[in-house]
């Protein structure tokens, strides 16, 4: 637990004590009074910062709520506070993890390229396509496209995924923005063709296309998509979580309880 000032808050999250107070009575943190100072907990900071970020990006009030409680629930119980960072990119707020990013609202992964300043230049770099000497106009098409999407111009940026994989069918991260986008706007029979036509193996497109599959009301298929992005990334908690919550759907006590397990052993959740 830290100790902090609510007025050390304010100048470490830009949240005023009355913002602190409604987060407390809203129960998205949990501090315990010690010695007559408030103490919290990582997750406490991890949400008054995500809360600050959030204000400050304008994000609306029901939406942080909303985001504040997925995000207290699905903490870990133990994470350095820099091993996860949550931002508004357009309207949309998003969960960094390592090198991943999930949208809150729906669960699904998006993959961006790396910001980097150099020399007062922004520069963007796919650091898991570096060793694979990409053909550049592919990757001009996927840096366009996670801007177009960025600014809110979706048919535009799937545009621009198009003309990435058809530079590069290899693309595979144009493949799963691509997919997301059109799985989002409801064309989900284009999306899965998107998924079906990717070449090569990738956990957090497996992950994306069980999400499909779900929402197709094709459990069994998303079940095994479910467990091909296991196979290729153990660690994807989030595929055990949905495989629990499709077990228990179908019954399967005993394989619901063995995937939540999992989940709960990767997360540190209790």
């Amino acid at each position: 637990m830290h100790e902090f000032h609510t007025k050390d808050l304010e100048r470490l999250f830009g949240i005023p004590a009355s913002q602190v107070r409604s987060l407390i009575r809203a129960g998205h943190i949990h501090p315990l009074k010690k010695a007559g100072r408030l103490c919290y907990s990582f997750q406490d900071l991890i949400v008054l910062r995500t809360a600050g970020s959030l204000r400050a990006a304008r994000i609306p009030a029901q939406k942080i709520n909303r985001t504040l409680r997925e995000i207290r629930a699905s903490l870990p119980a133990a994470l350095p506070l820099s091993g996860l960072s949550i931002a508004a990119v357009g309207d949309r707020i998003v969960v960094r993890e390592g090198r991943s990013l999930r949208e809150s609202d729906t669960g699904q992964y998006a993959l961006a390229l790396e910001v980097i300043d150099q020399g007062g230049d922004l520069l963007m770099i796919d650091r898991r396509r570096a060793d694979k000497s990409p053909q550049k106009s592919a990757d001009e098409h996927f840096a366009r496209g996670f801007a177009l999407e960025d600014d809110g111009k979706i048919d535009a940026a799937c545009g621009a995924y198009q003309a990435c994989l058809a530079a590069d069918a290899h693309h595979t991260e144009a493949r799963i923005n691509l997919g997301r986008l059109l799985h989002l706007a409801g064309r989900l029979g284009e999306a899965e063709q998107v998924y079906r036509q990717a070449v090569g193996a990738e956990p957090l497109l497996d992950f994306n296309f069980a999400v499909l599959l779900e929402d197709l009301e094709r459990h069994a298929e998303a079940m095994a998509a479910y467990r091909r992005a296991l196979t290729l990334d153990p660690g994807l908690a989030d595929a055990h979580f949905n495989l629990a919550r499709l077990h228990e759907r179908a019954g399967e006590q005993k394989e619901a309880l063995r995937h939540l397990l999992a989940y709960r052993r990767l997360t540190g959740s209790a």
